[in-house]
């Protein structure tokens, strides 16, 4: 990508207000014209898995953790980063080329753990992923020559793919880990049907840019 391209639309600026989205911080500064983009593995919850969710967050709120539940469940499989809008359409197909070869696969996840973004601005509880983890990475290393190619962000070195269940304002991993993730994961251990393992087909990729969500169907 020409370095001409990177440096084009310089624009005003604009001040995020974390009270407007529950007290979240953007990641980086909002321009018009940029748009915030990453790739992921959609799951879409039953009725047992949401059920579930709500015990956790109830359990957590009675240690004194206040968990927000997630709204989306996913599995994240990019790091966000930035386009401009007339990079979108090749980014994608991009994305498609590349992963058009790949066989799916299934994924599966009992254990909990807890996240923080980098910067510790939100703690998650996610459940981490087991089986399919190598055929994760594989796909990262996919999507990450896209990445490469337009000049943006690859994905973690030593990724822990997961699905967050909920999160909370603020830099909470160590009182989330020694207050409740034991007596959480106890209630996954011994769920009324048996322990609990969440399954994620990974069948189709999304990526989500601005609005926009491009569907990425595996072989």
């Amino acid at each position: 990508m020409p370095d001409t391209v990177l440096h084009m639309f310089r624009e005003e600026q604009w001040v995020d207000d974390s009270a407007k989205h529950g007290g979240r911080v953007r990641s980086f500064q909002h321009e018009r014209g940029n748009w915030a983009t990453y790739v992921f593995l959609p799951y879409t919850p039953d009725e047992v898995f949401l059920e579930l969710l709500d015990e956790v967050t109830a359990l957590a709120g009675s240690l004194d953790m206040t968990l927000t539940r997630t709204e989306e469940f996913h599995i994240s499989l990019s790091q966000t980063v930035v386009l401009r809008h007339h990079w979108i359409q090749p980014f994608v197909e991009s994305l498609k080329s590349s992963l058009a070869h790949i066989q799916g696969f299934p994924c599966l996840a009992s254990r909990l753990n807890v996240y923080s973004n980098s910067e510790k601005t939100r703690t998650f509880l996610g459940l981490e992923i087991s089986t399919g983890h190598a055929q994760l990475t594989q796909l990262t290393k996919v999507i990450d020559r896209t990445m490469e190619e337009f000049r943006l962000s690859t994905f973690y070195q030593d990724p822990s793919f997961h699905v967050s269940l909920g999160w909370c304002v603020g830099d909470c991993a160590d009182q989330l880990r020694s207050t409740c993730l034991p007596q959480l994961q106890n209630l996954l251990d011994n769920h009324e049907e048996g322990p609990f393992q969440l399954r994620v087909p990974c069948q189709e990729l999304r990526c989500k840019t601005g609005n926009k969500v491009f569907s990425i169907h595996l072989h």
